[in-house]
């Protein structure tokens, strides 16, 4: 197995050379920017969306809306910072009106995102909603069921634990959902330690209803006051 050094030097040219200039599918010509990624090259802990939103495709930075304020509070929550962990997308680009990701999309995109895995090397993946939590475990179980439960994976022939969680963009809207994040959240420093987790609750027996959000402004919470333009994006995803 490569280096960590080398690892990361791989990874820089694998963005600069085949991540950066992607034409591999259609929304290479309606982007602004190619997504790549954002964060330590060598973390062990490593977050994965579902696709690149209005803000994130004019600065080419990962979860810099609302609900990325919210994913680096959470974050902070248990004693870690953006530039401790790995943050990427599904897709590098913006789907157009932050509609689904497509299945032809995700088919050209996941190469990427794979390699991405591949050279990083986290020990644990955490998903972001229902399409990089289907991709990258491979079932077609929602996120309201799966959310909180770790499963042992194997992605690009390094194992890791894949640990789904609901989008920071459900919680924006609903505050049974923020508390929902937050207890996911909390067990995140014990699996990723190794120690004994906190037990979390079973999964229900059947699919639970994805939950729609207030048509009204985002409850006030501490990262985000206010919706911005993008604020609805990817509230189909969770």
């Amino acid at each position: 197995m490569p280096e960590a050094a080398d690892r990361v030097a791989a990874l820089e040219a694998y963005h600069r050379e085949q991540v950066s200039v992607c034409t591999r599918c259609p929304l290479s010509e309606g982007r602004t920017q190619v997504v790549v990624g954002d964060g330590a090259l060598d973390a062990q802990l490593m977050f994965v969306g579902e696709a690149p939103g209005y803000h994130e495709d004019r600065q080419g930075i990962p979860f810099v809306g609302q609900s990325g304020k919210l994913l680096t509070a959470l974050l902070e929550g248990i004693g870690l910072r953006r530039e401790d962990v790995f943050i990427a997308n599904v897709l590098k680009c913006r789907p157009p009106g932050n509609r689904d990701p497509a299945p032809a999309e995700i088919r050209e995109c996941e190469p990427h995102l794979f390699r991405q895995i591949s050279l990083i090397r986290p020990r644990m993946v955490c998903t972001l909603g229902n399409f990089a939590t289907k991709l990258l475990s491979g079932r077609p179980d929602g996120i309201s069921r799966v959310h909180g439960h770790e499963l042992p994976i194997e992605v690009a022939g390094h194992r890791l634990l894949l640990y789904p969680l609901f989008h920071p963009a459900a919680a924006l809207y609903t505050r049974a959902m923020l508390s929902t994040l937050e207890e996911d959240f909390a067990r995140i420093p014990a699996l990723l330690g190794g120690m004994a987790p906190v037990p979390a609750a079973p999964a229900p027996a059947e699919e639970a209803l994805e939950p729609e959000p207030d048509p009204p402004a985002p409850l006030p919470v501490t990262v985000a006051a206010a919706p911005d333009p993008a604020a609805a994006e990817q509230l189909g995803l969770f």
